[in-house]
């Protein structure tokens, strides 16, 4: 060190300038005994910070250092980079004649005047036939070219890169325009996937790719704005993929172009929150959105996503100055990457002009309950009948619903979750996922019913069609089943196969048994006035076969007709199997 001192007096006295000692300083960070040791930490270290360097030192050591500066810049760096704890404590100054050959980034060349390592020469290769070779293709940047390039980005440049890696699938973390080391982990991978040298640096000519490549799904599908005069809504939209079809309050329908599977809808209407509101509910009922989905509401907007195993929907809506606006996007499955391009395009470029919604249309004659606006209403693979045995809504039903359903409903908007199921029976009982309050519990006689006397079954024979449940009145033919079995009761009665689970009340109000579906022994065919029923008794012992009890008649007394129409009716719950 001394000798060094010594020289640097004697050439400034001699008039002579220093620029490699003033230009060439760095802060060592870190030093390795072996290449490979020293690449990976020079690798790790530029995830983090911009400037590292990695040299082979006189030693035979390599360092990791930052770099080059000035000697008063690399004491600021050095000091600030200390008291943040971004380098280790024991940092320290040195300059270029320390090192004798710079190895990280690849390329580069930090050293003024580098001292090339003595390295074993290689023997000289056999003689080769000469060949002619196409003229070289241009080397790209290194990467400390390229992190010069980089510094150029502006901060909304750096968050599109981050938002390309996010939808090429490499990058899941906040789109903040900061190179950390999250970005820098993503963009090593994004490199070697796409066969690229992995420096977590992208040179311009790999950013220029992977912003080509994120543009290219918006020219394939044919991303462009559509101002709808009618709607009063513009936004950009795939025109290669959808044509405009039909206008209906409160939709603008685009179908299919040429089998995409792309379809879409603008939303429309004048109104209040309630609109919105009642909207929301609406959109549930239609086929193009599934129930399996995330959904969120609030005050004045809602999204609903649906999917299925053919296609996946996302529908968005806002209240704002009167008028309930949005669009619902249904794309194919398996096609994640486009789907939210689009998806992303549309958000981002939706806007409304005030004052213009769709007007109320005429129906016409051409109108059917299992259309709304021209669009097909979702519905159950079936709906039968079930009715309430407990404060906390548990249902007992035919076994019907629980086979190969992949949601079970109570009154359409209530999803219910299977406790038990019985085959031999042919009893289930639900409980619903989301706490609700019966108007009315059913009471179960544990005890055979009188021969002769005249019953009445509660369900939704339509299977949902009509709001509430319709009563079928019968008579109790016999309290076993037509082998004598003892958990069945026979009926005389003409039912639908909407009824099917649902309670059989006696004059009393009573539940003596649930009806089962219509089945005939086999090789024979049976009246259709004749149908069974399990026994109140059969289910009282079932249900505390499977820890659950069940609540006793009140009275056993005759009850009014119009009360027993009201119990009925508050008892009985439509249960629906959705696949």
């Amino acid at each position: 060190m001394l000798s060094r001192l010594l020289i640097a007096t004697f050439l400034l006295i001699s008039g002579f300038s220093l620029p490699a000692f003033a230009q060439n300083t760095f802060v060592q960070i870190e030093a390795k005994p072996d290449l490979q040791g020293a690449q990976e930490r020079a690798r790790a270290w530029s995830n983090d910070l911009f400037n590292i360097n990695g040299f082979r030192m006189r030693s035979g050591w390599y360092a990791i250092a930052l770099g080059p500066f000035t000697a008063e810049q690399a004491e600021s760096e050095m000091r600030s980079l200390k008291n943040t704890g971004r380098i280790p404590r024991d940092s320290y100054i040195t300059n270029s004649v320390d090192y004798s050959q710079q190895f990280w980034p690849t390329g580069a060349t930090a050293l003024t005047n580098p001292t090339p390592v003595q390295e074993t020469p290689a023997p000289a290769p056999a003689p080769v036939e000469t060949v002619l070779e196409a003229a070289p293709v241009a080397p790209d940047e290194t990467p400390h070219e390229a992190r010069r390039s980089e510094s150029n980005l502006t901060r909304d440049e750096k968050k599109d890169l981050q938002i390309a890696l996010q939808w090429d699938g490499f990058y899941n973390s906040t789109i903040d325009g900061s190179f950390g080391r999250g970005t820098r982990a993503s963009m090593a991978a994004w490199q070697e996937a796409n066969n690229h040298e992995t420096s977590g640096v992208l040179t311009t000519a790999q950013r220029a790719q992977l912003i080509d490549s994120y543009n290219a799904v918006l020219a394939s599908i044919g991303m462009a704005s559509h101002t709808d005069a009618a709607a009063g809504i513009t936004l950009d939209i795939p025109a290669a993929l959808v044509i405009r079809s039909r206008e209906e309050y409160p939709f603008v329908q685009f179908g299919a172009k040429d089998d995409s599977g792309v379809r879409m809808l603008l939303i429309s209407q004048a109104g209040t929150q309630a609109t919105l509101h009642g909207l929301y509910d609406i959109m549930q009922t239609l086929e193009i959105v599934p129930p399996q989905g995330p959904r969120n509401k609030d005050a004045n907007s809602f999204t609903l996503v649906g999917e299925n195993s053919e296609f996946i929907s996302h529908t968005e809506a806002r209240f704002a100055n009167g008028e309930v606006k949005g669009f619902t996007l249904v794309w194919p499955l398996n096609d994640e990457r486009r789907r939210q391009r689009v998806l992303s395009a549309m958000q981002d470029s939706f806007t409304s002009q005030q004052g213009t919604t769709l007007p109320l249309s005429d129906p016409g004659n051409d109108q059917s309950i299992d259309l709304l606006a021209g669009l097909e209403i979702r519905k159950p693979t079936l709906s039968r009948s079930g009715f309430f045995i407990s404060d906390n809504g548990t249902v007992l039903t035919t076994s019907e619903v629980t086979g190969q359903c992949s949601e079970i409903t109570l009154n359409h908007d209530t999803i219910a979750e299977v406790i038990f199921s019985d085959d031999t029976l042919g009893v289930a009982a639900l409980r619903p996922v989301s706490s609700i309050a019966p108007a009315a519990v059913a009471g179960l006689r544990d005890g055979a019913a009188r021969i002769q006397s005249d019953v009445i079954v509660a369900g939704f024979p339509f299977e949902g069609v009509l709001p509430a449940a319709t009563l079928t009145w019968g008579r109790l033919e016999d309290i076993r089943g037509l082998n004598g079995e003892e958990n069945l009761q026979r009926l005389a009665m003409l039912a639908e196969p909407g009824d099917a689970g649902g309670p059989v009340f006696d004059a009393s109000g009573a539940v003596i048994g649930l009806l089962n579906p219509a089945t005939s022994p086999e090789g024979q065919q049976l009246p259709e006035i004749v149908r069974f029923a399990t026994r109140s008794s059969a289910l009282v012992d079932l249900l505390f076969a499977n820890g659950l009890s069940a609540s006793a008649p009140v009275s056993s007394d005759a009850i009014a007709p119009e009360e027993l129409t009201r119990l009925a009716a508050d008892t009985t719950v439509l249960v629906s199997c959705w696949n």
